[in-house]
C-alpha cells in the first residue's frame, strides 16, 4: 500500500503541487519542498510547480475581479468579512498589497478579486504578482526542505518510503491546524472591527 502511494506521489506529485498552489497552497508547497529534499522531485521542478500554481491562481482571481465584476460569484466574495478593508488597502498601498496579500491565510481568493476590482494596471499586477509568487515559492518550499532535513537528522539516516509518507502526513496536519487557528483568529478580529464600525 505505501509503495503504491509513493509511486503515485512520484508520478503525479508535481501536478498535484501545481494544482494545490492555485488557491491557498501553503501546505502543498511545504510538502513539495519536503519531497524535494527526499529526492522524490527535483528541487527546481518543485519550485517551478509551486511558483506556476501560485502565479496562475492569483492571476485568475485578478481576472475574475477585473472582467466578471457583475457575476454572482464576485458579488458573494464582495460580501465576505475583510473585503472592505482589503479594498481600502489596495487603494492606499497597491504595491505592498499585491506583494503581501498571499501571505495572509484565507485571503488569496478574496485578495486577488479585490485587486482585479481596483484600478491597478494589469501589467503592474502581473509583475508584482510574479515577484511575490517567486518569494512565496522559495519560502514555503524552503520550510518543507528543512522539515525533510530535520526528519533525517532525528532518524539518523535516509527516510524509508513509508516514513516519508508519515512525515508528509504529519506536516500536513500541523500546517492545516495552524492555518485554521490563524484564519479563525483573523476572522474574529475582522468581525469585531466591523461590529465596532457598525
Amino acid at each position: 500500500m505505501t509503495e503504491t502511494l509513493h509511486q503515485f506521489v512520484e508520478h503525479y506529485g508535481l501536478m498535484a503541487v501545481f494544482l494545490g498552489c492555485l488557491a491557498e497552497g501553503e501546505t502543498v508547497a511545504i510538502l513539495g519542498g519536503f519531497f524535494a529534499h527526499q529526492h522524490v522531485f527535483a528541487l527546481w521542478q518543485t519550485l517551478l510547480a509551486v511558483f506556476a500554481g501560485a502565479f496562475a491562481g492569483d492571476t485568475a482571481f485578478f481576472a475574475l475581479g477585473r472582467s466578471f465584476a457583475q457575476t454572482g460569484l464576485v458579488r458573494r466574495i464582495s460580501r465576505k468579512p475583510g473585503f472592505d478593508r482589503a479594498r481600502q488597502l489596495v487603494t492606499d498601498h497597491p504595491n505592498i498589497y499585491v506583494l503581501s496579500n498571499r501571505y495572509i491565510y484565507g485571503m488569496r481568493i478574496l485578495g486577488g478579486v479585490v485587486a482585479g476590482l481596483s484600478g491597478i494596471a494589469t501589467a503592474r499586477f502581473l509583475v508584482l504578482n510574479a515577484i511575490s509568487a517567486a518569494v512565496w515559492a522559495t519560502l514555503f518550499c524552503g520550510f518543507g526542505y528543512l522539515f525533510g532535513l530535520g526528519a533525517e537528522q532525528i532518524v539518523g539516516r535516509a527516510l524509508l518510503h513509508h516514513e516519508r509518507l508519515l512525515v508528509a502526513f504529519a506536516i500536513g496536519v500541523i500546517v492545516m491546524a495552524a492555518a485554521i487557528a490563524i484564519a479563525r483568529h483573523l476572522l474574529g478580529r475582522e468581525k469585531a472591527r466591523e461590529h465596532r464600525a457598525g
